[in-house]
């Protein structure tokens, strides 16, 4: 009985490292800082380029290809969160940011697609400008509440493992 005591002891010190919890539930969430912003709308009004691997050539990403990228991105977060084994420690931030994650992930898919297909087929410009405010208006409140939770439950598990983080930079 001791020695099957001696085995189960070390388990939960066989989880995630906290820093790992930190980097997965609070640090990636910065993958969508600009969410219901003017940043996310410059963004669309000047997409990046991609690259062209056969020829080296760039071109200009679609609206549309510039947030299937966030998604992509935030899908992948999203799963590196949820595989994060659950402990007492780490509840708060992991909750906090799956919250965020399911908060963003299907505006992203809706309404900022639906903005990159206005940009993509060349809407009025007082179309898109009046489109992007109402995304904004409509989800900003709660993702700033959302964020400012996990920031919080961040910054208290980050004192409790003395994880070294510059906020608000």
């Amino acid at each position: 009985l001791l020695l099957c005591a001696a085995f189960v002891v070390p388990l939960p010190s066989c989880g995630e490292p906290p820093r790992t919890y930190f980097d997965r539930a609070v640090l990636n969430t910065n993958l969508f800082h600009d969410f219901a912003s003017e940043s996310m709308e410059r963004q669309l009004e000047s997409p990046s380029v991609k690259l062209d691997p056969k020829t080296g050539a760039t071109s200009p990403m679609t609206r549309k290809e510039t947030v299937e990228t966030k998604i992509a991105a935030v899908e992948a977060s999203l799963a590196k969160v949820r595989k994060l084994p659950d402990t007492e420690d780490s509840r708060d931030i992991v909750q906090a940011s799956l919250a965020l994650h399911e908060y963003v992930l299907p505006v992203y898919r809706d309404d900022y697609l639906r903005l990159a297909k206005l940009y993509d087929d060349g809407a009025p410009k007082g179309e898109i400008e009046k489109f992007s405010a109402d995304i904004i208006a409509k989800h900003a409140p709660q993702f700033a509440a959302l964020s400012e939770r996990l920031t919080t439950d961040g910054k208290a598990y980050a004192a409790r493992h003395d994880i070294k983080v510059q906020w608000d930079v």
